[in-house]
C-alpha cells in the first residue's frame, strides 16, 4: 500500500515538473518569436514610425499582428474621439513583414516537438500533457506585452487638448494570441513528435 502511494506521488511530481517546464518554455517561445520578428521587421518599423515610436514597441505591434491581433488606435481632439484598428502587416507590401505571420506557428510547433522528445511522449495523452501547458507561459507574456506595448501622447494647442494612443487589443491578445495559438500549434508539434517516436 505504501509502495503504491509513493509511486502515485512520483507520477504527480513528474506531471508537475512537465507542466512547469512547459510553462517556462512557453515564455521562451514568446521571446524567441518576438526576437525573430524583430530581425524581420525592425527596418520597416524605423521607416514607418521614425523616432515617434520605440523600435521594440513597433516590433511588438507587428508581433501581435502576426497572431491576428489588431492594434487599437485611439485619438481625441477637443472632446471629439475616434477609435480604429490597424493591422500593420496587412498594410505592408514587404515580404519580410508578411513572413512574420509564419513565425508564431513555426516556433510553437518546434517547441511542442522538442518538449515531446525531451519528456519521451509516445502517445496522444502524453503529448497533450507536455504541449498544452506551453499556453500558460505564452498567455502571460502576450497579456503583459499588450499592456506594456502601449504608446500614448498628449498635447495642447491653443487651449485645445489632444491625445492619441496605440496598443494591441488586450482581450484578443490573451485569448487568440496567448491561448489559442499555443494550444493549437504547440500541442500539434508535441502530438506529431510523439507519433513519430511511437513508430
Amino acid at each position: 500500500m505504501a509502495h503504491q502511494s509513493l509511486s502515485a506521488t512520483g507520477r504527480s511530481v513528474s506531471r508537475a515538473t512537465r507542466v512547469a517546464a512547459s510553462t517556462g518554455v512557453g515564455v521562451l517561445a514568446a521571446a524567441v518569436g518576438y526576437l525573430v520578428t524583430y530581425l524581420l521587421v525592425v527596418d520597416e518599423v524605423r521607416e514607418a514610425f521614425g523616432d515617434s515610436v520605440a523600435d521594440w514597441m513597433g516590433v511588438a505591434w507587428y508581433y501581435y499582428n502576426a497572431h491576428f491581433v489588431e492594434i487599437e488606435a485611439y485619438g481625441e481632439v477637443g472632446g471629439f474621439s475616434r477609435t480604429d484598428t490597424v493591422d500593420l502587416i496587412a498594410q505592408s507590401e514587404t515580404t519580410s513583414s508578411v513572413a512574420a505571420y509564419a513565425i508564431p506557428p513555426l516556433v510553437l510547433v518546434a517547441v511542442g516537438a522538442i518538449l515531446a522528445s525531451q519528456f519521451d511522449a509516445r502517445n496522444l495523452g502524453e503529448a497533450v500533457l507536455v504541449g498544452a501547458p506551453v499556453t500558460i507561459g505564452y498567455a502571460v507574456v502576450m497579456g503583459l506585452g499588450a499592456i506594456v506595448a502601449e504608446s500614448s501622447t498628449e498635447a495642447s494647442f491653443f487651449g485645445i487638448d489632444a491625445a492619441e494612443s496605440m496598443a494591441p487589443e488586450l482581450l484578443p491578445a490573451v485569448v487568440l494570441g496567448g491561448v489559442l495559438y499555443p494550444v493549437v500549434f504547440s500541442t500539434t508539434g508535441a502530438v506529431v513528435a510523439a507519433l513519430v517516436r511511437s513508430q
